[in-house]
């Protein structure tokens, strides 16, 4: 019998005829572009949301996991890539349908059994398990899955992420999270937003956490040992959830002061009263600090609701990771090299601290710097690079990405004036509350506020090498 031409396609796809045949299904690219690490992130699809069950033996470093991944195709997808590495993956689905995939790298490669119109919803099973360790870093830094004494400190900026867990690992991403962690009885696993729940399992104990809040993949944690726990209401009846290593100390010492590390995190509900007056609302539905005994990891970090301390730390670093919740975690930047929005905005968010709680003002903390000869060891750390045209990923958390970033900060609040300055500060965070921005939207947006050109004024603090002339 003959059949129409359309009335064939019609019965090729009602027989299963591969989806791909029928339409122009593509591959997502590999990567999702960032100019310092190209092949981070994947193309053709948008993450909602991650549900991660991870089962933990600290002893061992092992883990036993299956990620579970909401998301929507952008393209019209033959197959896509998940960043994960060093992991064994046993099993990979895709809305419950077995899928093939393969190692590259970084990449797993993940062909579903049909193919993912663009627009469509669909789920991401991976079933993995390993023995998780840290990524080293172009400036020679750990990230990602640290493993400690009595567990591991989980800290992904920039590229740890896919140490642990299957993930779309670009900053531009953001989406939510659950996590079901279980841990040998006595540990405790610490991760982003509330506290779901606990359950006694005997001779484990499973965490429940619930991150509603969109997040950047290298924003989440799920830190592990044996803590002291405080979990809480500040006055404002934000939830609070701290914990302390009871070994934890000053860096240098030998004497564990876990007492000095719950007073540096009763800051936690100053900062963000001030922050909160100077730039907008808290972003988020919870806040906190975890401060561990990781001797070997040498940074503390702004995990979305629950900075990462790696030792007791000062006043102006629980400010600063604080800081970094409105400017960092909720105005996230698109892409690496604009890194200087979220370290210049927190150290500067230190110096406003310090000129509002009795210490130098800003300007006084500016004009010490400013002072620093450019012929000077201080002046080549100082003035090279310019924060917004770093040459590559090894400086990117160097000297100009936090003062002369912050200084780019106070030298506009003395162009400008408060009054504009601060509008500008609280536009930016209001009209990008959980969004990805870049130094150009920002540029645009203070002269929006401003109503002047700024174009000069930028040009010579953030893209010029050297010493910028006083404005």
């Amino acid at each position: 019998m003959f059949a129409t031409r359309g009335a064939w396609i019609a019965i090729l796809l009602a027989v299963g005829f591969p989806a791909g045949a029928a339409g122009a299904f593509s591959p997502g690219s590999p990567g999702a572009g960032d100019p310092f690490f190209p092949l981070a992130g994947n193309g053709g699809y948008d993450v909602r949301h991650y549900a991660l069950r991870i089962d933990f033996e600290p002893q061992n470093n092992a883990i036993d996991a299956t990620a579970t991944i909401s998301a929507r195709a952008t393209q019209d997808l033959s197959r896509f890539d998940l960043d994960l590495r060093g992991l064994h993956v046993s099993r990979v689905a895709v809305d419950g349908a077995p899928a093939t995939f393969k190692r590259s790298g970084q990449e797993l490669v993940i062909t579903p059994a049909a193919g993912l119109r663009q627009g469509r919803g669909f789920e991401v099973t991976v079933d993995y398990d390993g023995h998780p360790s840290p990524v080293i870093d172009p400036d020679k830094s750990k990230d990602g899955w640290i493993p400690t004494d009595d567990g591991a400190f989980v800290v992904n900026e920039p590229q740890g992420s896919p140490s642990w867990y299957p993930v779309n690992d670009t900053p531009k991403d953001k989406a939510t999270f659950d996590f079901a962690i279980t841990v040998p009885e006595g540990h405790t696993s610490i991760a982003n937003g509330l506290l779901v729940g606990t359950t006694d399992n005997g001779d484990t104990t499973t965490w429940r956490w619930r991150a509603s809040d969109p997040t950047a993949p290298y924003l989440v944690t799920m830190t592990t040992g044996i803590f002291e726990t405080d979990f809480g209401l500040l006055p404002s009846g934000l939830p609070q959830y701290n914990a302390v290593d009871p070994q934890t100390r000053r860096f240098g010492s030998k004497v564990p002061n876990p007492q000095l590390a719950w007073q540096r995190l009763a800051l936690n509900g100053p900062a963000v009263d001030l922050f909160s007056e100077l730039f907008g609302p808290y972003p988020f539905e919870s806040v906190g600090g975890v401060v561990d005994w990781a001797p070997n990891v040498f940074y503390s970090l702004e995990s979305q609701t629950r900075p990462m301390y790696w030792h007791v730390p000062t006043e102006a670093t629980v400010v600063h990771e604080i800081a970094h919740m409105w400017f960092g975690d909720a105005v996230t930047p698109e892409t690496w090299p604009d890194i200087w929005l979220n370290e210049g905005f927190a150290t500067w968010s230190e110096w406003i601290w310090s000129e509002r709680t009795g210490g130098p003002s800003a300007a006084a903390t500016f004009d010490e710097l400013y002072a620093t000869p450019e012929d000077s060891d201080a002046g080549a750390d100082l003035w090279f690079p310019a924060p917004a045209a770093l040459p590559g990923p090894a400086q990117m958390f160097h000297t100009p990405v936090y003062d002369r970033g912050a200084m780019t900060l106070q030298a506009l609040r003395e162009k400008l004036g408060d009054a504009t300055f601060f509008a500008i500060l609280r536009a930016w965070y209001a009209e990008n509350r959980n969004g990805s921005v870049t130094t150009t939207d920002f540029i645009s947006l203070a002269e929006r506020v401003s109503g002047q050109p700024l174009d000069p004024f930028f040009d010579a603090w953030l893209y010029t090498e050297g010493k910028p002339p006083t404005w």
